[in-house]
C-alpha cells in the first residue's frame, strides 16, 4: 500500500509540474548516457529466514538458562550500488531508461547467541546483486540550468546471492569445544521489483550534467538453494567431512512424507541427496541518494 501511494503521490507531481512548465523549450529529444553511485538505507524492516534450522532470533543465556530472546529483523536494502543507464527521450517530456546496476548490500545479523556475555553463535548475511532496470522517464521542465524528471520502472536481478558467514563456538565433549566457520551462499528463484524515483540534472557544458536521484526501491528475493561453500573446524578445513545433505538444499513451497527431510520423512531420508526444505524470502527494500554524470549526444 505505502508502495503504491508513493508511486501515485510521484506521477500526480509530474504531472502537476509538467503542466506548468514552459512551452517555448528547445527540442531535447535523443540519446544520452549516465554514469552513478548511489547509498540506500532500508525502508521495510522484515523478519530474517532460518539459518541452519536456527530461527532468526538474538537469545541471551545466563548459567546455561535462556534469560531473553527477541526476534531479529532487517533488510538488505542498506548498502552500495554502482551502476549505469541508456535513456532516449522521444520528446521533450517523455523518455525510457534501461539501467544496470551492481549492488552490495552491508552486512546483516540474522541470528546471535549469547552466553555469559560472549558471543557463541553469529550469523551474518550479505547481497551482492546484478540487475537490470527498465524505466519510464517523465522530463519536468528546465528552470535555470536545472531539469527535473520523475522514473517509475521495474527492477529485474539477473545475478547474485545471498553468502550467510557463521562464526560458532560448538561443545564437543563435556569439556572441549570447537571453533567452527561456515560460508553458504544462496541462489534465488527469479524475481521482479519496482522503482520509483524523482530526479534533477544541472548543466556542466553543452552536453554534459551533473545529475541527482532520490529512488526507492522494493522487492523480495526467494531461495532457490544453499551450497555450503567453506566449513572449517579450528581453522581446519573440514568441509570434506560434510555429507550431501549438510552442504546442499533445494528449497520449494512444501514439504512432505517424500521430501528429502529429517522432519517430513525421516526414515526415507537420504544423506547421499541434497536437503528438501521450505523456501523463505528476505527483504531487499530501500531508500537511497544516486549522484553522477549524464552526457546527451
Amino acid at each position: 500500500m505505502k508502495k503504491n501511494l508513493f508511486i501515485i503521490g510521484l506521477m500526480a507531481c509530474s504531472m502537476t509540474m509538467l503542466g506548468q512548465t514552459d512551452k517555448k523549450e528547445s527540442k531535447k529529444d535523443g540519446w544520452y548516457f549516465k554514469l552513478g553511485a548511489s547509498y540506500f538505507t532500508q525502508a521495510t524492516a522484515t523478519e530474517f529466514p532460518t539459518v541452519g534450522g536456527r530461527a532468526a532470533n538474538k537469545d541471551v543465556y545466563v548459567n546455561g538458562k535462556l534469560d531473553s530472546r527477541e526476534s531479529v529483523t532487517g533488510s538488505f536494502g542498506e548498502g552500495f550500488r554502482y551502476g549505469g543507464n541508456v535513456g532516449y527521450r522521444f520528446t521533450d517530456r517523455l523518455g525510457v531508461e534501461m539501467g544496470i546496476n551492481y549492488y552490495n548490500s552491508n552486512s546483516k545479523t540474522m541470528v546471535q547467541t549469547i552466553s555469559q556475555n560472549t558471543t557463541v553463535l553469529r550469523s551474518e548475511g550479505q547481497v551482492k546483486a546484478l540487475d537490470v532496470a527498465p524505466a519510464l522517464v517523465l522530463f519536468l521542465g528546465e528552470v535555470k540550468g536545472f531539469e527535473t524528471y520523475s522514473k517509475v520502472g521495474v527492477i529485474i536481478p539477473i545475478n547474485g546471492d545471498l553468502t550467510i558467514k557463521t562464526d560458532a563456538v560448538v561443545p564437543t565433549s563435556a569439556t572441549t569445544s570447537a571453533a567452527i566457520y561456515s560460508v553458504d551462499e544462496v541462489k534465488p528463484n527469479p524475481t521482479v521489483g519496482f522503482l520509483a524515483a524523482l530526479g534533477t540534472s544541472y548543466k556542466l557544458g553543452k552536453n554534459l550534467s551533473a545529475f541527482a536521484e532520490v529512488e526507492y526501491r522494493n522487492f523480495t528475493v526467494h531461495g532457490k538453494t544453499k551450497e555450503t561453500t567453506e566449513f572449517t573446524m579450528n581453522g581446519t578445513d573440514a568441509l570434506a567431512s560434510r555429507s550431501q545433505s549438510e552442504i546442499h538444499t533445494n528449497y520449494s513451497n512444501q514439504i512432505n512424507s517424500t521430501s528429502n527431510n529429517m522432519q517430513t520423512n525421516a526414515a526415507g531420508f537420504d544423506s547421499t541427496k541434497p536437503t528438501d526444505d521450505l523456501s523463505s524470502y528476505i527483504s531487499i527494500s530501500g531508500v537511497g541518494l544516486t549522484l553522477g554524470l549524464k552526457y546527451s549526444l
